[in-house]
């Protein structure tokens, strides 16, 4: 099978995080210290806004699903933010729009991650709010280690910044130039801010009191008079090309706060596997299981042509029924039941066949045909625009870093307390930083459609259909796991390989991450402008010429990687006996797996 043989790290609690050496060892203080995985997670999530603010910040996103010890299943922590109330389709065609731009004002909804990061803490936390945020003020305030990638990210935006997003240009360029590789960078506006809402948080009487207090500081407060201030003036240029005022106001954060929910899940060869509902792409994860389950996929080699072919055909098929049938179940009838059911997924798996399928094909479901009608329609019409400054959510190590991405975190402590967390947005290249803050907002919107009657269709108080897709299961002998990834719209592609890889041909989550990964762009891109590549396979060259060109052969059009740069996976486990085992990817040595 030519897996590796790298070990998995062991312990009896750690993390496994895809980004920064300092948040891993943030979140293990936390653990040594007495707290929870929760107190852990938290810290992390809120250096990682510090270290890699090209990744996540403050002001993005943030879904979570959290398994306090002797729990039955998982829970679903919802930081994704809605849209303001003033973002009618209406609106944003009056401003010239056919599609949301994928940077700037227009594109924010309002910030979900803290009140979830702040959820968790309160209701499942044993650490006071000031030791989990003091790691992120230190850094922020006293400097880090400037990641090149952050590095070589304001550079390339250096001219845009000065030019169009003067606050971002005082913010990531102190004195006019760029930080240097491995210099020493601050950002005194975000230890500020921290540092305040610490100070009124404090005033209140006990500690879960002084966690409500901040997150009344924070969407009632003065972050959110700040954000509303800013706005009622700011226009700027965004990825479609024009400047924008936003919509978004202190009224809408007021009115927001990150909420409780029950996962989705299905059962697959004896294990498990929990997902964030209708309103993310995790549910993609699930159909494809559902419609492999009587595909032989077992049987196959798992880096064997039959193998990328019948995966990706299921895959290409669960993501045509996301851009049909998937959004805020709030707002739109989505057929839920019908879509993880073991009869709909048979009608799904009887079209694959041996050639790759060119066309975008989802499922017949019993009043929705408008949906599958529309998003076929809307496949077949390629944007003729540029991606734009700030556009997309891309984790390719050869694509510009100019662009977003995302960071995932697992976390496992010693009573058995799991996280699984994906933050994401409010990145420095996607909008702008509100003056005073030290924090850029986000650009989830970008994922409505404007056209009404769909389940994406924009519209007031409505949750962005995410790519942000944590995941859970649970394997036969009770073994509990925790993985994910960053990556976009690779997220659910990258873990259904692991996860099929470590049901099927190994128990070693090492061996199972290292593997060759593969994914495809085939289906309609959730980021703008949008775009379809009909028949797209991205592989790892370390499937082998003969795999890859049997793939040609079967149809695929391959484009070959570059080595170790597909998949930023990570993964923690906890046996029935309470070892834990943790894995993260060496593909641009960004991941850690840290346990003892």
């Amino acid at each position: 099978m030519n897996f590796t043989t790298r070990p998995e790290i062991l312990g009896t609690f750690g993390v496994a995080t895809s980004t920064h050496w300092i948040a891993s060892a943030v979140g293990m203080a936390m653990l040594e210290r007495g707290g929870t995985a929760f107190d852990a997670a938290v810290a992390m999530g809120f250096v990682l806004h510090v270290v890699e603010p090209h990744l996540c910040g403050p002001l993005g996103d943030m879904p979570a699903i959290i398994r306090p010890a002797g729990a039955a299943a998982p829970t679903i922590i919802c930081g994704q933010g809605v849209t303001p109330a003033a973002a009618t389709i209406a609106h944003y065609r009056a401003e010239g729009l056919n599609m949301i731009p994928g940077s700037g004002l227009l594109a924010t909804v309002v910030p979900g991650a803290f009140d979830a990061w702040m959820l968790m803490l309160r209701d499942h936390g044993r650490l006071t709010l000031r030791e989990v945020l003091e790691p992120a003020i230190h850094y922020a305030a006293q400097g880090h280690p400037v990641l090149p990638r952050v590095s070589a990210t304001i550079a390339g935006l250096a001219e845009f910044f000065r030019d169009e997003w003067p606050t971002s240009f005082a913010c990531w360029l102190p004195g006019g130039k760029a930080p240097a590789p491995h210099s020493l960078f601050r950002n005194p506006d975000l230890a500020a801010t921290w540092t305040r809402l610490l100070a009124e948080a404090e005033t209140a009487p006990s500690r879960a009191a002084q966690i409500d207090r901040a997150r009344d500081a924070f969407y009632r407060g003065f972050v959110a008079e700040t954000i509303d201030t800013w706005l009622r003036d700011a226009c700027v240029m965004d990825a479609a090309g024009g400047r924008r005022k936003g919509v978004l106001t202190g009224q809408d954060m007021a009115d927001w706060q990150a909420t409780y929910e029950a996962p989705v899940s299905v059962d697959y060869e004896g294990w498990t596997v929990w997902k964030p509902g209708f309103w993310t792409q995790g549910p993609t994860f699930l159909q494809s299981l559902r419609i492999l389950e009587g595909s032989g996929v077992g049987a196959m080699d798992p880096n064997g042509a039959e193998f990328v072919h019948t995966v990706t055909e299921a895959m290409k098929l669960s993501f045509a029924d996301r851009e049909a049938y998937y959004g805020d179940p709030d707002f739109a009838d989505i057929p839920q039941e019908v879509l993880l059911s073991r009869a709909f997924a048979a009608t799904r798996r009887a079209l694959i066949g041996p050639q790759a399928s060119l066309r975008q094909r989802p499922g017949t479901i019993a009043g929705h045909a408008a949906w599958a009608t529309a998003s076929i329609a809307r496949a077949g019409q390629e944007p003729e625009v540029p991606a734009g400054v700030g556009a997309g959510e891309p984790t390719m190590a050869h694509l510009t870093e100019k662009r977003g991405d995302t960071v995932h975190v697992d976390v496992i402590d010693r009573w058995g307390n799991m996280v699984s967390a994906t933050p994401s947005g409010g990145w420095l290249q996607s909008s702008p930083v509100v003056p005073g803050l030290g924090m850029p907002l986000n650009s989830r919107a970008q994922m409505f459609w404007l056209e009404e009657g769909h389940a994406t269709s924009l519209g007031p108080k409505r949750r962005p259909r995410t790519t942000l897709s944590p995941s859970m299961a649970q394997a036969p002998d009770g073994a509990q796991l925790a993985f994910g990834t960053p990556g976009g719209d690779q997220q659910d592609q990258w873990q259904l390989i692991f996860f099929l890889r470590l049901v099927h041909a190994t128990r070693n989550l090492q061996e199972a991450i290292d593997a060759p990964l593969f994914h495809t762009a085939h289906f309609q891109a959730s980021f703008y402008p949008r775009a379809t590549e009909p028949g797209h396979l991205m592989v790892e060259p370390a499937l082998g010429e003969a795999t890859i060109a049997d793939l040609r052969a079967r149809g695929h059009r391959v484009e070959v990687a570059e080595p170790w740069t597909v998949g930023r996976l990570t993964a923690a486990q906890r046996d029935a006996g309470g070892l834990l085992r943790a894995a993260a990817t060496p593909r641009l040595m960004q991941a850690y797996a840290v346990g003892r």
